[in-house]
């Protein structure tokens, strides 16, 4: 006998992205509610984030491929940044004759406010059981490696792409994984989505032999 399930079955896939879907719409109300309240435009607080997640001057071409917005409104939100006195334009440090750019004193402290407008997602979040969140987590970094691949995202700064990590090294099921840029072991739950001190894997074979042994676990 059929029952009401038969009639609305999808494919769990299909249950999952329309999940994510509602969780985007959520994150991008909240967006342009606190960037509002800021004086900023959403894509304005998104190059502040940015800018404050790297460690050196960010060329304008970078954050229009990160945030994966067209020249023409990354160099409209900059010019507007820069007219607030939050963005400075300076010089590359790979070459003088490229133009970089970096927070300002005010820029920074407004970054401190940005930060913290994903809170209500970190409350979510904190609702699941601590290895509900590792688990997650892991599920989240391959689902954003598979859309890497394909080219519908821009590439970001994750550990299982750096040529620093050196998955299940450690027999220590806590901290099975190892990074070569500090030389520490470290656990599932430590792994970054974009880490200041990533390296691409440029060894493609090495890269897909890293990924497979990751998955071991």
């Amino acid at each position: 006998m059929k029952t009401v399930f038969d009639s609305i079955s999808s494919p769990t896939a299909t249950r999952i992205a329309t999940g994510l879907s509602r969780i985007g719409t959520a994150m991008r109300h909240k967006a342009w509610q606190r960037a509002t309240a800021s004086g900023l435009t959403p894509t304005q607080a998104d190059i502040i984030a940015l800018l404050a997640a790297r460690q050196v001057p960010v060329r304008l071409s970078t954050i229009a491929e990160q945030l994966a917005i067209t020249a023409a409104t990354a160099s409209d939100a900059v010019a507007s940044l820069v007219g607030k006195a939050l963005v400075h334009k300076g010089r590359a440090p790979d070459d003088g004759r490229a133009v970089a750019l970096s927070l300002t004193p005010a820029g920074a402290q407004l970054a401190d406010s940005v930060s913290e407008w994903g809170g209500f997602m970190q409350m979510a979040a904190a609702t699941l059981s601590a290895d509900e969140q590792t688990l997650l987590l892991r599920l989240i970094i391959k689902m954003i490696r598979a859309m890497q691949e394909r080219g519908d995202i821009p590439l970001n700064r994750m550990c299982v792409t750096c040529s620093h990590f050196q998955p299940q090294r450690h027999k220590n099921t806590s901290n099975p994984h190892h990074c070569g840029l500090v030389d520490a072991a470290f656990g599932e739950r430590h792994l970054r989505l974009d880490c200041p001190e990533h390296e691409q894997q440029t060894d493609a074979l090495l890269a897909r032999r890293q990924w497979s042994i990751y998955l071991q676990h």
